[in-house]
């Protein structure tokens, strides 16, 4: 079966940044509302690929190649490509990873596929296809801590994509200045489960005893003030253990720098249970760097906070400085004390879950606004 988009049938082909596992993101909660409201929609999902030699190297298993369905997820397939070699080793994997996307393609019949380009490894694919291209910027990579190879590879990707994309959506106001600078581009930000936060959980039983100051997200340099996690550890009143919770991708000897300080890793968990971590947690914080690249994020997890009614204490970074309460923005130099302080109160926002529950602010909102999308890049190119 196919979705019916503008003037006729069409698939989507996804070139998505992350995984599709139980840790959702963006793409995921797009999926998931989109073919709500489109159930007809098939969907290619391509996951980054696998880096075989990397995988070799650090005895990891390499995952089968081909596609695999989603359960619960009728018309999707998962598809992860495999990269044999890196690209300082081996010019044209990016060509050679877009043209297996596109035979993929192929052989999954998709009909007139609309690209939703998350990814810009994929620019060729775009060009050398000529379909329908939607350009779904999330975060602005050229600001990352990358190698300069990796940066400028970045950029140029950007470049291409941007000039060619029928449509260019960006999730943050900081991501709508700078590439609506040169063209016009459609702001949509993250959204919400709002009823998935608000059901009451037990108390998840891998959580220490005492008061739970917790931090939920992947862990990573781009993100985390390492810095200012130590000392928030190291601060903590003796009943009270900081927390992460998600995916840890920092290396090693900055997670044995944040155990050794009494940090807890307990890795990640599945988006369902989620709720149970945040609404159980004296207080939940967000120790993030300012820097640009942080600017450009519209943080999903900002709204859940919000959802969740427990106090968070956030640096000020984007996302969290104009939320209100029950955030509490404290630059860094007083961010351990104001955690401190809040471990005390312990209040709840219960007002702004009633105002959020209000607001259309649901994944299911944003997903009616990207479909629109969709439907104008298929329609630029008939």
């Amino acid at each position: 079966m196919s979705g019916t988009f503008g003037d006729g049938d069409f698939d989507v082909v996804c070139c998505s940044l992350e995984d599709w596992d139980d840790v959702w993101r963006r793409n995921q909660f797009l999926v998931r509302e989109i073919l709500k409201l489109r159930p007809g929609l098939r969907i290619l999902f391509v996951e980054p690929p696998v880096d075989v030699l990397w995988s070799g190297l650090h005895e990891k298993r390499i995952p089968p190649s081909g596609t695999r369905t989603i359960v619960g997820f009728e018309g999707v397939a998962a598809y992860r490509p495999r990269k044999w070699l890196p690209r300082r080793l081996a010019p044209g994997v990016d060509r050679r990873l877009s043209r297996r996307v596109e035979v993929r393609a192929e052989r999954l019949g998709l009909r007139r596929p609309v690209l939703w380009l998350n990814d810009n490894s994929y620019a060729e694919l775009a060009e050398r296809t000529g379909w329908p291209v939607l350009y779904d910027i999330t975060d602005d990579w050229t600001l990352a801590l990358r190698s300069h190879r990796e940066t400028e590879r970045q950029r140029t990707n950007d470049r291409r994509v941007m000039r060619l994309a029928d449509e260019v959506i960006v999730c943050s106001p900081a991501l709508a200045a700078t590439r609506g600078a040169s063209r016009p581009v459609r702001l949509i930000p993250n959204g919400v489960d709002v009823e998935h936060f608000q059901t009451a959980r037990e108390r998840p039983c891998d959580l220490p005893v005492g008061k739970v100051v917790l931090y939920t997200g992947t862990l990573a340099l781009d993100r985390l003030d390492v810095d200012l996690c130590e000392d928030l550890a190291r601060s903590l009143p003796g009943d009270a253990t900081l927390v992460f919770v998600g995916p840890n991708a920092c290396p090693p000897q900055v997670t044995k720098r944040l155990v050794e300080s009494g940090a807890l890793f307990l890795g990640a968990r599945p988006y369902a249970d989620i709720p149970g971590y945040m609404q159980h947690a004296g207080v939940i914080v967000v120790p993030h760097a300012v820097t640009p690249f942080t600017e450009s994020l519209d943080p999903i997890k900002a709204r859940e906070v919000l959802a969740a009614g427990r106090p968070c204490v956030a640096t000020p970074v984007a996302g969290f400085r104009d939320l209100g309460e029950p955030v509490i923005v404290a630059k860094r130099q007083a961010f351990v004390a104001t955690v401190i302080e809040a471990l005390k109160s312990d209040s709840e926002g219960r007002s702004r879950r009633v105002e959020l529950a209000q607001a259309d602010v649901s994944w299911g909102a944003r997903a009616a606004e990207f479909i629109a999308a969709l439907d104008r890049a298929a329609l630029r190119r008939p």
